[in-house]
């Protein structure tokens, strides 16, 4: 794998009682690790990446997302 891949993206509950969107990412050593992104953060990447919703992030390289945030 050449680069970290986006396996999935749902929303979860904040702890201060706002969404967050949990972005599961599988790392260039094979590592699977999960990524918090608030509510505001969350809308911008969604925007960058041309997302309506959150499964059109997976699948995209993890610098897809860092461009957003």
């Amino acid at each position: 794998m050449n680069e970290a891949i986006v396996l999935g993206a749902e929303i979860a509950a904040g702890h201060d009682g706002e969404a967050d969107l949990v972005v599961t990412v599988r790392f260039e050593n094979d590592v699977v690790g999960t990524v918090t992104l608030d509510a505001n953060s969350a809308f911008d990447v969604m925007q960058s990446c041309g997302a309506t919703n959150s499964a059109d992030l997976v699948g995209r390289p993890w610098r897809d997302i860092l461009k957003g945030v």
